[in-house]
């Protein structure tokens, strides 16, 4: 029973997440997490245009507020906003911004819309980033391209610092498939290794010692004889 229960609230938990997306529009959310507390549900929602969001005066706000309490029977929603400042490190927003930009202009220029969101990833600092695209590019036939740059890991424990999301983009030809990963700057790497003056010189150190000691036992051998 416990389990069913389980699956029942993650459920829902998810059609409120994909409602609050849709209801606030495309590239403007990122994540949406849920928060129960005694008071009531907390709805943390992550952006980088907290203002569109908001709305004049928190209209939106009010809004989307009094529809999960009508549509969901919410007893009491909260909304945050928390504001994503470096959005070029967000995989779902990077996603979101490629799709519009396929709706908006054609599949014809997915190589200029890629290539440009790569760039603009990259160039903020990011240590590696990938873009890949399915769909009927350009042709009439389904194909995959893919678009990367820097340093990624895509296996072992350390891939899931990776941050990954992806999008639909709904244009003429049919739907376009946009999957992103983005490898932060900020991301803890357990098997990084920095390479500086201190480590130089231990490795120095290291490769001297032996010598040292191969003199001293030639010179105890000789002694012995």
């Amino acid at each position: 029973m416990e389990e069913k229960k389980i699956i029942k609230l993650k459920k829902e938990e998810y059609t409120i997440r994909e409602y609050i997306k849709k209801s606030l529009g495309k590239g403007k959310v990122s994540k949406a997490r849920i928060v129960y507390t005694p008071i009531g549900e907390k709805i943390i929602i992550s952006t980088n245009k907290p203002g569109l969001v908001i709305g004049r005066g928190g209209e939106k706000i009010g809004e989307l507020t009094n529809a999960l309490r009508t549509k969901f029977k919410l007893e009491n929603p909260h909304i945050e906003i928390d504001e994503i400042i470096e959005f070029e490190f967000d995989a779902q927003i990077m996603a979101d911004e490629i799709s519009l930009g396929l709706e908006r202009f054609g599949p014809l220029k997915f190589k200029v819309i890629a290539y440009r969101t790569l760039e603009k990833i990259m160039k903020s600092g990011a240590l590696g980033a990938e873009i890949r695209l399915s769909g009927k590019l350009p042709g009439a036939r389904a194909k995959t391209w893919r678009f990367a740059q820097g340093y990624l890991k895509k296996t072992g424990d350390t891939s899931k610092v990776v941050d990954r999301a992806q999008s639909r983009a709904q244009t003429k030809p049919g739907v376009v498939g946009v999957k992103v990963s983005i490898l932060s700057p900020h991301a803890k790497l357990l098997d990084k290794v920095n390479i500086d003056d201190k480590l130089i010189e231990r490795l120095k150190m290291n490769s001297i010692e032996p010598k040292i000691e191969d003199k001293i036992k030639k010179k105890t051998k000789k002694k012995g004889k």
